[in-house]
């Protein structure tokens, strides 16, 4: 599970979607390449994707809803997901999850 990066330059300002109920930090590396921290307080949501995505999960229980599918899959803490770019994907959560997001240029 990812804890810790170093050698990075992270972004003060959040974004912050859905009223507050999920924040995320940017964080660029020297490669140029670029993730994000974030948190989703309890809730249902749905993110638009323009590149390919990983979500590592840090902390919490959720679950998501990938493209094509039809059933809802259980992610905790230590498990990641993928979604594909230019796509959408469902995630609800019913306790605070923290994340890591990166993303995955073509």
């Amino acid at each position: 599970m990812i804890e810790k990066f170093e050698n990075v330059t992270a972004v003060a300002k959040a974004n912050i979607y859905f009223d507050g109920k999920v924040v995320s930090h940017a964080v660029y590396f020297k490669d140029g390449s670029r993730k994000t921290l974030g948190l989703f307080l309890p809730g249902t949501y749905e993110f638009g994707t323009a590149d390919a995505e990983i979500m590592d999960m840090t902390d919490g229980l959720c679950e998501v809803l990938l493209p094509g599918e039809t059933e809802w899959k259980e992610v905790k803490a230590g498990e990641k997901f993928e979604i594909p770019a230019n796509s959408k994907y469902g995630l609800r959560c019913y306790v605070p999850v923290q994340y890591v997001c990166s993303y995955i240029k073509a």
